[in-house]
């Protein structure tokens, strides 16, 4: 099998550390062959805040994947998070000298005059995802190198986020000696495999919950038109239960995932659930509607921070999503589909990896969306795009910690 069929996806979670390898198969969809991971120590809110030991765990996933794979690592697709990230949307215009057929490189230089806008000091730009073309007032032309014109316009989602966060993620890989093919926004590559096109052209919000933030994304007439990183997830559920029910983080994280519920405590079956003593915590028994409540409080407050978030981008923008898609380990939360309808008032469904293959028990857990999305996006890059052009343009922001590492 030639290496370039391989695609690595990396994700460097809260909780966890995920390394899934894929194969990519003749249809354009992947394979996966399997999955190294390991516990996350080091890593707050999404972001690096011990290198050393986060670099340490980075190792044992990925000598994890390679040993239940046999495949040897050499580079990775690498998802980012955090909530120093942001985006905007912003219209590129080319006055071309004389009507003419566009050329590849009036597309270039239209990307380039969309990015020339004020972003904090310390911030790089991250992606320049391509909403629409149009060209001498023609909307959404399809292929503008068909077209001719005088006037060459187009519309992008851009992101960019805090340059010392994000080269932090490249060091830490780097030093494993393991080469960076991209790094990826985390609801981006998620998106690739919960989202079918249909759902995009439709109108669709993806909610990603994992253990320390919440990514979202918005798509409408299938194009990405909102973003966005909320640093609460489930561990902040968990600690909240912690503090209301002064457990330790351990017992109530277990008592989330076997006993929690999100949906609204009026409906509670009520009565109490029986800690059991153990080596290091003597049992109680705790109340179920005090638990319930907890829960659904902090799951309702981050649908609401999402929705207040994207009606304030002022497009009018929640009124052309018809349906949200959760998926992330904390989709597994009973009920919380229901407390999403409650905030958006539209149809929800809770998701995970689709038209992929390979070992059934990874691409069936929503844990892993982001992870598997990233290989994926690789899929669709490397056959669509140069890689070498586009890691080009990236490494112009990032400097030179970004680079391939030769087989």
């Amino acid at each position: 099998m030639a290496n370039e069929q391989i695609f690595v996806g990396l994700e460097i979670g809260t909780t966890k550390i995920s390394v899934i390898v894929a194969e990519a198969r003749d249809d354009d969809q992947i394979s996966i062959l399997g999955v190294g991971e390991t516990p996350s120590r080091g890593v707050r809110k999404g972001e690096i805040v011990d290198m050393e030991t986060v670099t340490e765990c980075v190792r044992e996933a990925i000598l994890d994947a390679e040993d239940k794979t046999n495949v040897e690592i050499g580079n990775v697709w690498v998802a980012i998070t955090g909530s120093h990230l942001a985006s905007f949307n912003n219209r590129g215009s080319l006055a071309l000298r004389a009507e003419r057929q566009i050329e590849p490189e009036d597309l270039e230089a239209v990307e380039v005059n969309a990015k020339e806008v004020a972003i904090p000091t310390p911030n790089t730009f991250l992606h320049t995802i391509l909403q629409a073309y149009h060209v001498d007032g023609n909307q959404n032309v399809i292929d503008p190198l068909k077209s001719e014109g005088a006037l060459l316009e187009a519309d992008f989602h851009i992101v960019h986020g805090i340059k010392t966060r994000i080269h932090n993620t490249l060091r830490c890989i780097e030093s494993l000696k393991i080469g960076i093919e991209d790094v990826v926004l985390s609801s981006l590559a998620s998106a690739q495999v919960v989202l079918s096109q249909d759902q995009k052209n439709y109108g669709a919000l993806m909610i990603d919950i994992g253990g320390g933030t919440t990514d979202y994304l918005v798509y409408i007439d299938g194009a990405i038109r909102h973003s966005g990183v909320l640093a609460l997830g489930g561990d902040h559920i968990t600690n909240d239960i912690s503090v209301g029910l002064r457990l330790p983080i351990a017992r109530a994280e277990l008592l989330k995932i076997e006993e929690g519920s999100a949906s609204d405590p009026v409906s509670s079956e009520g009565g109490f659930i029986s800690l059991k003593n153990d080596p290091r915590f003597l049992g109680c028994d705790v109340d179920r509607v005090s638990l319930e409540t907890i829960i659904h409080l902090r799951v309702k407050e981050i649908f609401e921070l999402i929705r207040r978030d994207i009606e304030s981008s002022g497009e009018g923008m929640m009124d052309l999503i018809r349906g949200v898609m959760i998926t992330g380990g904390c989709s597994k939360l009973k009920g919380i589909a229901q407390v999403a309808e409650e905030v958006f008032d539209i149809p929800v469904e809770l998701t995970r990896a689709r038209n992929v293959s390979g070992a059934t028990q990874i691409f069936e857990d929503p844990q892993y969306s982001t992870a598997i999305g990233l290989t994926k996006y690789a899929r669709l890059v490397t056959k669509n795009i140069a890689p070498e052009s586009m890691l080009d343009r990236f490494t112009q922001g990032l400097g030179s910690l970004f680079k391939k590492r030769s087989r």
